[in-house]
């Protein structure tokens, strides 16, 4: 995650409401509108039947708490406003407690396409759909359970299994690529360029090749992983994941396939 932001965060009230103006709500809608078309088309149907569950706003950014009063019923999570930049730490804690923390700003109209950090839009269109499916919820509980037991070298390495599957994954799906991750689902650009575009490799799903797969913030990624059925996402959640960090890690990080940083095309 970026290590700064230029982004204020907003507050909450007791009950975890947050007031948006007339612009970001607009920004909201914007948004909403200019992916209905992709995700219906791009999106796995995992991603698609959370969305049509939840039955999110399309006209305004909608209130965590009520999002929370939804999700308890489905699958026993909540979402927490936080600020926009949380240490891994608190990420895997909240995890753990079957929390997923929001960034409770919303993207400007100059980073509409894409954004490095996580906002409102990514947070509650890209991820609380597959949070309301309890085997999608499971995961992202054994990832945070692995987290709060992990040492703050392993960080690192264990959210490369959850950045290549829960945020910017694929899955076969009627002998065709879906996406199925969050930051697809709420990128207008990404979206279109991991499913059809020729550039990215898409290899198969396998934990330990993921864990040692460096990825970008700041760009379209280089590559993804492609399941072929979500079991082997369900599967992964019973593994040893910290045996398997600490494997990836004495074989070390696999070649970056990105260009240097200066010539990166934003």
């Amino acid at each position: 995650m970026p290590k700064s932001t230029k982004y204020v965060s907003k507050v909450a009230d007791a009950r975890g409401h947050i007031t948006y103006t007339a612009e970001e709500d607009a920004v909201w809608a914007d948004l909403y509108a200019a992916q209905q078309e992709n995700v219906q088309r791009y999106m796995a149907r995992d991603y698609l039947a959370g969305l049509e569950r939840l039955d999110l706003p399309k006209t305004r950014v909608p209130s965590c708490a009520d999002i929370s009063d939804r999700l308890l019923d489905l699958t026993g999570w909540r979402v927490q406003p936080v600020p926009a930049l949380i240490g891994f730490k608190t990420f895997f804690g909240m995890l753990a407690d079957r929390v997923f923390p929001a960034a409770s700003f919303i993207r400007s109209r100059e980073d509409f396409d894409y954004i490095e950090e996580p906002d409102i839009f990514h947070e509650i269109f890209g991820h609380t759909p597959l949070l309301s499916d309890p085997r999608f919820a499971a995961f992202s509980h054994a990832i945070g359970k692995a987290g709060v037991q992990a040492s703050e070298k392993d960080y690192a390495w264990l959210i490369r299994l959850y950045w290549f599957s829960i945020e910017f994954g694929l899955r076969r799906q009627d002998g065709e690529i879906k996406a199925l991750g969050s930051g697809l689902a709420s990128s207008p650009t990404e979206l279109v360029y991991a499913v059809e575009s020729d550039i990215p490799d898409r290899d198969p799903f396998d934990v330990l090749t993921i864990l040692r797969t460096p990825y970008r913030i700041d760009m379209h990624q280089m590559g993804y992983f492609v399941l072929n059925s979500p079991e082997e996402l369900f599967a992964a959640a019973e593994r040893d994941l910290l045996a398997d960090v600490h494997q990836a890690q004495s074989l070390g990080l696999l070649p970056n396939k990105f260009p240097p940083k200066s010539t990166a095309a934003e």
